[in-house]
């Protein structure tokens, strides 16, 4: 067995609190926020039951940690009302509406720069 994998396998939770398997090794039966969404499903408020963990050198703490959930247990995702998609659809206007120019800049305005292209770069637009 190799250290790396020796150090994430952990089934009794005997070192990190929780059940730890290495990434793509989970049991059967468990799942990922990501792929519970994919499968029309969310937790529902149950508590995390097992961890996968991989080593990561872009990480500060050297690993990379996925929590797991229960299928059995996890509930329907709640469907789009209508209020919901009206608020939405504001929001996604608002991050589209430049606040210099006030016009729709047809992407979602960069928090860089706070404004749309156009009026952040009046001189390279220009000269295009």
């Amino acid at each position: 067995m190799s250290p790396a994998f020796g150090k994430c396998y952990d089934p009794s939770g005997a070192q990190y609190g929780i059940p730890t398997f290495p990434w793509k090794l989970a049991p059967d039966g468990m799942a990922t926020r990501r792929q519970l969404r994919a499968r029309g499903l969310r937790p529902g408020g149950q508590v995390i039951a097992a961890q996968v963990m991989r080593r990561s050198r872009r990480r500060k703490a050297g690993v990379s940690v996925a929590y797991l959930y229960r299928i059995d247990q996890a509930k329907p995702v709640r469907p789009m009302t209508p209020g919901r998609a009206a608020a939405l659809a504001k929001a996604m206007t608002a991050r589209r509406t430049c606040p210099q120019c006030q016009a729709d800049a047809g992407y979602c305005i960069p928090t860089s720069l706070g404004m749309c292209v156009t009026c952040a770069f009046p001189d390279q637009q220009s000269a295009a």
